[in-house]
């Protein structure tokens, strides 16, 4: 069965496709990591997935559901949350207040919004910078917010871009457990990952992309060995 259905989407900027035909699917409680290189258009697939951009040709369903053509606030409401590469909190409200802006998605109630912003900092490891403002947070930290707000919207599927992303190597395990842990309580995952050692040791699954096309879809120890996959990450000289 599909929960996240990606089918054949194809996404221009002028003369330069970004996606080119992508299909895939995402079955209920898998963890997919997606690999390539600079340019090989993840960031861009996200955004149609997200409805941040409409793709120029097809279609992306969430449990049969067409998502192509709607709002990102629709998208979220129905099930589809993400993390962005380049962080964008709440400078001026405070931790709580940026993961409470999340949960009021769902609820009109602000005070039982507050009380599950609570819950999930506890979950994200973030107890202790509840009153702090968002802006006096670390890199680390903010990886965390992002990705508590993201899941106070309840979301059926949760798309990460490159969780790991600027933070120092001491922080990258702990972020590493946190997504095992999500995914563990029955989260499905959809990860855009340059560090190949965590995607592998995170991921069930890896889908590769190379100039916005599939090039790889499997197991993560074969889609690394893949001869196409070796190639576009470091070139014909390493191919064996």
């Amino acid at each position: 069965m599909s929960l996240l259905s990606i089918s054949g989407i194809t996404k221009r900027f002028g003369g330069i496709t970004a996606n080119k035909g992508i299909t895939f699917d995402v079955a209920p409680g898998e963890l997919v990591g997606i690999i390539g290189p600079n340019g090989a258009g993840k960031s861009t697939l996200f955004e149609c997935i997200s409805g941040f951009y409409h793709p120029d040709e097809g279609e992306v369903r969430l449990d049969g559901q067409r998502l192509t053509g709607l709002s990102p606030d629709v998208v979220c409401r129905r099930g589809v949350a993400r993390t962005f590469q380049k962080l964008r909190p709440f400078q001026g409200l405070t931790v709580l207040d940026n993961v409470t802006v999340g949960a009021l998605t769902r609820t009109k109630d602000v005070k039982h919004a507050r009380a599950q912003a609570r819950e999930i900092l506890a979950k994200v490891g973030l107890t202790e910078k509840t009153d702090s403002y968002a802006r006096t947070l670390s890199t680390g930290q903010r990886k965390r917010l992002e990705l508590a707000r993201a899941l106070a919207t309840q979301p059926r599927v949760l798309l990460l871009d490159e969780v790991t992303a600027g933070v120092d190597q001491r922080t990258i395990p702990g972020l590493v457990q946190l997504v095992r842990d999500l995914h563990a309580g029955g989260l499905t995952l959809l990860v855009i990952e340059h560090n190949m050692r965590v995607i592998t040791a995170v991921a069930q699954r890896i889908v590769a992309l190379y100039l916005g096309e599939v090039i790889a879809d499997g197991a993560p120890d074969v889609v690394a060995r893949d001869r196409r996959v070796v190639e576009a990450y470091l070139g014909q000289a390493y191919v064996q």
